[in-house]
C-alpha cells in the first residue's frame, strides 16, 4: 500500500517557512519520498502499518494550512499516469519490492 500525503502550507513569514520546512523534514525522516513539490508517499505493508503512520502523521501536522492523506493499493498506484515530465530518480529506484519488513 502507499500513503500519499499532499499539503499546502503557508510560507509568507519566516516562522511559517520554518514550520513548513520542519514538516517536510519530518516526512523525509519517516521514510516518505517526494513525488512532487508538496506531494510525498510512503510504502506500507498493510493497513496496520498505515494506521501506525497515520497516528504519527496526525501528531506532526502543522496547525495551519491544508494536509491531506490518501491510501492507495499498489495496483491503484501503479495505474497512475505521468502526463508531463517523468518520475524522479528516487521514485524510479523505489517500488513495493523495496519494502523492508522488520
Amino acid at each position: 500500500m502507499r500513503m500519499v500525503v499532499m499539503f499546502d502550507l503557508p510560507v509568507e513569514t519566516r516562522e511559517q517557512r520554518k514550520i513548513a520546512t520542519k514538516f517536510r523534514k519530518y516526512l523525509l525522516d519517516e521514510g516518505y519520498v517526494m513525488m512532487q513539490f508538496s506531494v510525498y508517499y510512503r510504502i506500507c505493508n498493510g493497513k496496520d502499518m498505515v494506521n501506525k503512520y497515520l497516528l504519527r502523521l496526525e501528531d506532526n501536522v502543522p496547525e495551519k494550512g491544508s494536509v491531506r492523506l490518501i491510501t492507495l493499493t499498489e495496483k491503484q498506484f501503479s495505474e497512475m499516469k505521468v502526463l508531463v515530465g517523468g518520475v524522479s530518480p528516487i521514485e524510479d529506484k523505489l517500488d513495493s519490492s523495496s519494502l523492508t519488513v522488520f
